[in-house]
């Protein structure tokens, strides 16, 4: 009996998290690409046909779309790594007892919506906000300088609201080192650089894996900073498929759009993966 229950220990312990998974992402994906395949209208309802023309259709008249998405979550995700490694460095190895107010500021502003942010930098980015029209009365910009409705603006929109996913994984990867073992290199005359990329930074990769993956899905999808802060020329494929969803009604191509960005956001998920090296990456968690 107890051998029974040793061997089925850990299968019990897995099922609440594999029903949640099963519940709430298996079924919806496997239902979402179900009706990807359908065809019909939201009057006379969709009707399974293997209609997979939706897919080259999606991928025709919307391949800019998506480019840009994967082109803008890359650059954001490159920013945020530059951007969130020394902050998370800082506060790891010379916040002292207040480490936990930093990381607080860091998180604060996520105690208002994320489109309420996003809005209120709307508000400061316009031509005539607090913040380009003193520098446009002071003869520091151009009239005809702006912001707004560019890809610089949704860019710096994705950076902003996805900096703390960045910095907290960074932060708790740093947190584990061993001073000791920094202290050791330095005793060893390495060069600060060396430290940097011979011990930091290795030990530092399962944050940045982490990082990485909590960054770029979510900001290829995003649709939020496009909507409010770029114009028609900065749509992202999130974008595209609320418009097909919502506005259109037309699920199928909706479905089919998800789909396929999933797709391709795992494969570069699995390259990504691949390349950096799963197991150097476990085993640097593991230390």
């Amino acid at each position: 009996m107890n051998r029974v229950k040793r061997t089925l220990a850990p299968y019990l312990l897995v099922l609440p998290g594999g029903l949640w998974l099963l519940l709430f992402f298996v079924v919806p994906m496997v239902t979402m690409f179900s009706l990807s395949l359908q065809q019909g209208d939201i009057v006379n309802g969709y009707v399974f046909t293997g209609h997979w023309q939706t897919y080259v259709d999606a991928i025709t008249n919307y391949q800019t779309q998506l480019i840009r998405s994967l082109v803008y979550g890359l650059i954001t995700t490159v920013a945020l790594v530059v951007m969130s490694f020394p902050v998370a460095y800082w506060i790891a190895f010379y916040g002292g007892k207040r480490k936990s107010t930093y990381l607080f500021l860091i998180l604060l502003p996520f105690f208002v919506s994320f489109v309420l942010r996003t809005i209120s930098w709307r508000q400061i980015l316009t031509d005539d906000g607090m913040l380009l029209h003193p520098l446009k009365e002071a003869g520091l910009l151009s009239p005809g300088f702006h912001i707004l409705g560019t890809s610089y603006a949704v860019i710096f929109g994705l950076i902003y609201n996805f900096l703390p996913f960045m910095v907290l994984p960074i932060y708790v990867a740093l947190e584990r080192i061993d001073p000791r073992v920094v202290e050791a290199a330095r005793d060893l005359y390495a060069k600060p650089l060396t430290v940097f990329r011979k011990v930091v930074f290795p030990l530092a990769l399962p944050g940045v894996f982490a990082g990485v993956l909590m960054t770029f899905v979510p900001a290829s999808s995003d649709y939020v900073n496009s909507g409010v802060l770029g114009s028609s020329s900065t749509t992202m494929i999130g974008q595209v498929v609320q418009a097909q969803a919502l506005a259109n009604s037309n699920y199928p191509m909706a479905s089919a759009l998800s789909f396929f960005l999933m797709a391709v956001l795992l494969t570069g998920v699995f390259i990504y993966a691949r390349v950096l090296g799963t197991e150097d990456v476990m085993n640097a968690a593991a230390r």
